[in-house]
């Protein structure tokens, strides 16, 4: 059963990517959507059975809660603006370079990291530079957006790390209400200093919304975050990493996206890093004694508290 929902999981988070690339809204308003829906999912449960804990909230909780609602507007802004511009497969194992943005924080922060993972890291960032060489020579825009992929994928690093301080004094369900919500509000406001409409698309375009809200979200992270409390996080962490190729084959399937050899040469590299990356960081907990978990290379679920 585990392995039959990790293939279900792979396939919604993997099929996010191709689904917002074919979607014909602005990508402001895509995100917009995706997170003011599921403030709406996590927010109505939060606020009848949780009503006590919103009050009880500090400015500490305020304060990590807006900064990881700022990170996660902008990261999306740029995740969703990217696929747009470069190829999904690029723009996919691009932004998820979030779980190797967050090892190199930590060593700016002087935190100790072991030399596998630098050599991950290494490896990860290597791979950066295949694919954008390859894309500056298909166009400036496919460029342009491997850069925001890239800026993706650290604001997705800075919004987990700033969730992570939120969520040691907040559950899950009072967290996501507040961070999704200010998240909606800020890429609403973005929406309207760009000019770009949030209603009045083909309906094809709402299908693609809310297909991608309940792929990515339902289908994909929350079936992780099950499985988080059944097996090892680092197996599962692992798993998600196949993000990268998955998107890439529904891409080429179902999106007809023709890659040079070198961009697939670049993807290999970021997903053989990031692989080093989560296992020795893996390694390293189990060492210490550390009851962290791994941290996933994507934005969390709507759901659970388990997280």
């Amino acid at each position: 059963m585990n392995i039959f929902l990790a293939v279900v999981g792979v396939l919604g988070v993997s099929a996010s990517g191709p689904i917002m690339a074919a979607t014909a809204a602005p990508a402001l308003a895509i995100a917009f959507w995706r997170n003011a829906i599921g403030a709406v999912l996590m927010g109505t449960p939060a606020v009848l059975g949780r009503r006590r804990e919103f009050g009880q909230l500090t400015s500490r909780d305020y304060k990590w809660t807006a900064l990881a609602a700022v990170a996660l507007a902008l990261h999306f802004a740029c995740f969703i603006t990217s696929l747009q511009l470069t190829s999904v497969a690029a723009a996919t194992a691009l932004v998820c370079l979030q779980a190797g943005w967050i090892a190199l924080f930590n060593v700016l922060r002087g935190i100790r990291v072991p030399p596998v993972v630098l050599a991950g890291l290494a490896a990860a960032f290597a791979g950066v530079l295949v694919i954008s060489g390859f894309d500056l020579g298909l166009s400036r825009e496919a460029l342009i957006g491997d850069v925001l992929a890239v800026v993706g994928g650290a604001l997705a690093g800075v919004y987990t790390i700033a969730g992570g301080k939120a969520r040691e004094s907040m559950s899950t369900g009072t967290y996501t209400t507040l961070c999704y919500g200010a998240c909606a509000v800020l890429l609403l406001a973005l929406c309207a200093a760009f000019r770009q409409p949030i209603v009045g698309f083909p309906p094809a375009a709402w299908i693609g919304i809310l297909g991608v809200t309940v792929v990515a979200q339902i289908l994909g992270h929350t079936v992780f975050n099950h499985l988080l409390a059944v097996i090892s996080p680092l197996v599962v962490s692992m798993i998600i990493l196949l993000e990268i190729p998955g998107a890439a084959i529904l891409a080429a399937v179902f999106l007809h996206e023709q890659l040079p050899a070198g961009t697939y040469a670049g993807l290999a590299l970021i997903l053989a890093g990031l692989t080093v990356v989560v296992a020795g960081q893996g390694r390293l907990r189990r060492r210490s004694g550390a009851n962290a978990r791994p941290v996933p290379p994507a934005p969390p679920a709507l759901g659970g508290d388990q997280l």
